[in-house]
């Protein structure tokens, strides 16, 4: 049923409970599982220093390979990774089509009301524009409501 699973990741911990959940799949699957850190966009258009802040964010997002590369392996599970930069959203879904993702699994916060509107939600304009069918995993931290 599923060749290719997707796990988009900013390394947060909502990223980190919908890991569980992919690494799940891929594992009963036998499927492969592709990862995704989004450098975002509005960093490029940052003022000064901006290149220092991109320069951590690439940082970040290939420490966060290695330690799902750990969990993977552990796990049996074949994984590839990419960090693309743009505009999230958009990163996803294209990257989900072009690279034959079967299933998308992402983290999120739970938040609603004024909250999600204010903050928007990467999570909810996947779903919403994705051609990719798309498994929401809820985090439910000690700091969520």
């Amino acid at each position: 049923m599923y060749e290719r699973i997707l796990l988009p990741t900013d390394g947060s911990e909502s990223a980190d409970a919908a890991l569980d959940h992919a690494l799940d799949l891929a594992r009963q699957y036998d499927a492969e599982l592709l990862v995704l850190h989004v450098v975002s966009a509005a960093y490029a258009e940052a003022g000064p220093g901006h290149a220092n802040a991109i320069g951590a964010l690439e940082e970040y997002g290939e420490e966060t390979f290695d330690e799902i590369a750990e969990r993977a392996e552990a796990a049996g599970v074949r994984m590839t990774s990419e960090q693309r930069h743009g505009e999230p959203h958009q990163v996803i879904t294209e990257y989900a089509t072009e690279a034959g993702a079967d299933l998308v699994v992402m983290g999120t916060h739970g938040r609603t009301g004024l909250q999600r509107y204010l903050l928007g939600s990467v999570t909810e304009r996947v779903v919403r524009t994705s051609d990719v069918p798309v498994l929401t995993v809820r985090y439910e931290g000690e700091d969520e409501e």
